[in-house]
């Protein structure tokens, strides 16, 4: 476990009560369970909650218990009555608040402090820069983490003459690397390893699933290195195992001859779509129409998303750009497959339906600026015989295209003979 101040403002709502909010919670970072979101006790309401007795261990040492009978009030579809972690003791279901007492040696900085259950009680995270009040979101916690995370695990880090080990960020919930980041990665090795030249086309095919809580390794092999272009291939490997496949196309930036580009689609800019809640702060997702919901029960419509992302702080660094805006390619295809379709929708993956993304092909038509708002219209062309394709593009705000890419995937059932119950790690 880590201890750090975060950065964001903190709030826990039971219904429509606040039981506290501050500008000063400690985020608890777990390797392998959920982060915990602490608040200071004098930030909380304790005037909604009654104290349990006696004290009782808890993951983080020993604390005292609150529940509370104040109403709901407005209903919470996400509320669920299991929250404890399966590592608490002595559980008698009606606590919604742990302050700590004894916590363990190096958790003392939490004395003073107290958790939420998440599962039970809504945390919340204001997410938002100092004076941007437009773009100022509320997530829901726990997080996957924040942007700068992700920054970090797609910032591959050198450890031979033409390979990479990237850094690991696990969500234990499911602990898969997703196919898109691969690419990401793998755009940001072959920056790495030819810094005078950018990347124009990358194609990467996904072999397995790829565990999340251990490193990536990208080794890359230069086919041809000529004036203006170079070529490589990239095997993404884990522990001995290849996981993902691909080539990449670098060249040098030459004076244009012609030029034209696709029109962007005609649709209402980020601020005025809704923003949506994906587990990343300062990231912002914001959904024209309001179009996805995630819900197999949603309206059914064309099989097309238009999503305006940004991501607020990003350092100077073309490939690391260019790293995320293919890391985001990978999210909406199979959604907007799924859409015309009534009954079918992507809360079912890995339960019901088995989806994945097989492949994807990105081009790069000029240079990325990934914390200024990015447009991907995704539009699927075909979905049957279990795979579905997309054909989707990425402009800037002004409306010039950024990259196009495509995106096969897979929307199929389990087989017939799947043991157990399936999860993430099976769902391929």
């Amino acid at each position: 476990m880590r201890i750090e101040s975060y950065p964001y403002r903190g709030r826990a709502r039971w219904g429509e009560a606040l039981l506290a909010e501050s500008d000063r919670c400690l985020l608890v970072d777990r390797d392998d369970d959920q982060s915990v979101l602490c608040f200071p006790r004098g930030d909380i309401d304790f005037t909604l909650l009654d104290e349990e007795s006696p004290p009782r261990s808890c993951p983080e040492g020993e604390a005292s218990f609150w529940s509370t009978d104040v109403p709901r009030g407005a209903t919470d579809p996400s509320y669920s009555d299991t929250w404890h972690s399966q590592a608490t003791t002595d559980e008698d279901g009606r606590d919604v608040l742990r302050t700590f007492t004894n916590p363990a040696v190096d958790l003392r900085q939490l004395v003073g402090y107290g958790a939420f259950d998440a599962d039970r009680v809504r945390v919340e995270v204001i997410d938002g820069a100092e004076g941007d009040h437009r773009g100022t979101t509320i997530k829901r916690f726990p997080t996957w983490g924040d942007a700068l995370h992700l920054i970090d695990v797609l910032d591959v880090r050198k450890d031979g003459d033409s390979s990479f080990t990237s850094t690991t960020r696990s969500d234990s919930r499911r602990p898969v690397v997703e196919g898109s980041q691969m690419l990401g990665q793998a755009i940001v090795a072959a920056g790495r390893h030819a810094p005078d030249r950018r990347v124009v086309s990358a194609h990467m095919v996904f072999l397995r699933p790829a565990d999340s809580r251990r490193p990536l390794r990208f080794e890359l092999v230069e086919l041809s290195a000529g004036r203006s272009f170079s070529t490589l291939t990239v095997q993404v490997m884990q522990d001995g195992r290849r996981c993902a496949t691909g080539t990449l196309l670098l060249g040098v930036v030459a004076p244009e001859v012609i030029r034209h580009a696709a029109e962007p689609p005609g649709v209402p800019g980020p601020y005025d779509s809704p923003p949506y809640d994906m587990g990343v702060t300062g990231r912002d997702v914001r959904i024209v129409d309001g179009a996805y919901t995630n819900d197999s029960g949603a309206p059914v419509g064309p099989p097309t998303l238009d999503v305006w992302v940004r991501f607020r702080e990003v350092p100077d660094d073309p490939a690391l750009h260019a790293g995320l805006l293919a890391q985001f390619s990978g999210h909406m295809s199979i959604a907007a497959a799924l859409r015309p379709h009534h009954g079918v929708g992507q809360d079912q993956a890995h339960r019901t339906l088995s989806t994945g993304i097989n492949a994807i092909s990105l081009s790069l038509h000029q240079e990325v600026h990934a914390d200024h708002w990015m447009l991907y219209h995704h539009l699927s062309t075909f979905a049957g015989d279990g795979m579905t394709h997309s054909e989707c593009r990425v402009h800037d705000e002004g409306g010039e295209l950024l990259a196009s890419f495509s995106v096969d995937a897979m929307v199929r059932p389990f087989p017939e003979n799947t043991t157990g119950k399936p999860d993430d790690r099976t769902a391929l």
